[in-house]
C-alpha cells in the first residue's frame, strides 16, 4: 500500500519556499524601517533620501551584496517598479487644483518656464554629452519635476534600463540632499524674504521631502510657499507622462528589459498605453481631493502610506545601483547633474524676482 505524504510535508520534503519575490521585499521592508529610524534620529533626512542611500549601501555590503544581486532581485526590482507606481497614485492626494489656482497665474506661469527650460536644457546636454542610454531623460525629468517619483514615472513608458533608472535617482537624490544645506545659505546673500525664498526652493528642489526639509529653515511661511509652488511641478508629471507615451507610440520605439527574449515582432507590435494606468489614478486623486470631500485623518494616512511606498521604492532602485560600472560615465553624470542643478536654480530664481 501506498502512503500519500500530507501537503505540508510534501511541500516541505521538496524544499517548498517562498515566492521569489518576498526575500526582496521583506529586504526593502527592513530597508525602510531602518531609513524611518535615521529620519528619526536625523530629521533634516528625509525619509526617500536615506532609503535610497541604504539601497546604494546595501548592493555594496559584503554581507548584503550577495542577496541584492541573487535572490532578493525578483522582489526588489518589484519595489522599484509596482511599488513606486501606487505612491505615485497616492502623490495625486497632496495636490488640490484651488491651491494651485490660489498661486495667481503669474505664479504658475513661472513654474511652467522653469520646467521647460530645465528638462529640454538638460535633456539636450546630456546627449550631447553622450550619456548611456535614457540616462539624459531620466536626468533632465528628475531634475525638472519631481526628482525620483518622476523618473519612476517616466521610466515605465520608455521602459528604461533599470541600471540608467538607479544612476539617474541617485544623482537626483544627491543633488536635492545637497540643496537641503546649501539653499538656505543663499537665502540672504541672495535678498530673498522668507516667502520668496520658499517658492524659490519649490521651484528648484526636486524631492518633496526635500522641499520641506530646506524651506521650513525660513519659516513656516516660507514652507507653505514651498510646497505650494512644488505641488504645480508636480502636476505636471501628468502631462510630460503622456506626451512621453504618445512620442513612443509614433515612433515605435520598444525597450526590452535586459535578458528578456522576445521576437522583433512581437516587440514592434507592443506599444504603450496612450496614458498610464498610474498616471490616470493620479490624476484620479488629485480630483478627489480638490472635492474636499476627504478627511484630514484620511489625507494624513495616505500621505503616510504614499511615503512608505516611495521609500520601498527608492530602496529598491538605490539596490540596482551599481558603483563600479559608473566610473566610465560617472564624471560625464556628475557634471550633468551640477549644470541641470545651476540651471534650475537659476531659472527660478530668476521666476521668483520677476513674479514677486
Amino acid at each position: 500500500m501506498t502512503l500519500t505524504a500530507a501537503p505540508g510535508r510534501a511541500r516541505q520534503a521538496a524544499g517548498w519556499r517562498p515566492p521569489a519575490p518576498a526575500y526582496g521585499l521583506g529586504l526593502a521592508a527592513a530597508g525602510v524601517a531602518t531609513a524611518w529610524g535615521v529620519h528619526r534620529l536625523l530629521p533634516a533626512v528625509p525619509l526617500l533620501t536615506a532609503s535610497v542611500v541604504l539601497g546604494i549601501v546595501a548592493a555594496h555590503l559584503p554581507g548584503a551584496r550577495g542577496l541584492v544581486r541573487g535572490v532578493c532581485r525578483a522582489g526588489l526590482s518589484l519595489a522599484g517598479k509596482r511599488l513606486m507606481r501606487l505612491g505615485i497614485v497616492l502623490l495625486g492626494l497632496k495636490l488640490s487644483l484651488n491651491d494651485v489656482l490660489g498661486l495667481g497665474w503669474a505664479t504658475v506661469a513661472m513654474v511652467l518656464g522653469v520646467v521647460a527650460a530645465t528638462f529640454c536644457g538638460t535633456w539636450w546636454l546630456g546627449r550631447r554629452m553622450g550619456l548611456r542610454g535614457d540616462q539624459p531623460l531620466l536626468i533632465a525629468t528628475g531634475y525638472s519635476i519631481c526628482g525620483a517619483s518622476a523618473i519612476g514615472a517616466v521610466s515605465e513608458v520608455s521602459d528604461s534600463d533599470e541600471r540608467d533608472v538607479a544612476t539617474s535617482v541617485a544623482l537626483v537624490t544627491l543633488c536635492g540632499t545637497l540643496a537641503i544645506a546649501v539653499l538656505p545659505l543663499l537665502q540672504h546673500p541672495l535678498g530673498l524674504g522668507d516667502e520668496a525664498f520658499g517658492r524659490w526652493v519649490g521651484a528648484s528642489v526636486h524631492d518633496v521631502g526635500q522641499v520641506v526639509a530646506t524651506a521650513q529653515t525660513a519659516g513656516p511661511s516660507a514652507l507653505g510657499d514651498a510646497v505650494l509652488v512644488k505641488l504645480v511641478r508636480v502636476a505636471l508629471l501628468a502631462p510630460l507622462v503622456a506626451a512621453l507615451a504618445t512620442s513612443v507610440r509614433a515612433r515605435g520605439r520598444v525597450r526590452k528589459a535586459e535578458g528578456r527574449a522576445a521576437r522583433g515582432e512581437e516587440a514592434e507590435r507592443r506599444r504603450p498605453p496612450l496614458v498610464p494606468l498610474f498616471v490616470l489614478g493620479f490624476l484620479a486623486m488629485t480630483a478627489l481631493r480638490s472635492t474636499d470631500v476627504l478627511s484630514t485623518t484620511v489625507l494624513n494616512s495616505a500621505a503616510t502610506a504614499q511615503e512608505l511606498l516611495l521609500a520601498a521604492a527608492l530602496f529598491g532602485l538605490g539596490s540596482a545601483v551599481h558603483l563600479p560600472s559608473l566610473t566610465r560615465t560617472g564624471a560625464r553624470v556628475a557634471a550633468l547633474g551640477l549644470c541641470a542643478w545651476v540651471v534650475i536654480a537659476g531659472a527660478s530664481y530668476g521666476g521668483v524676482l520677476l513674479t514677486t
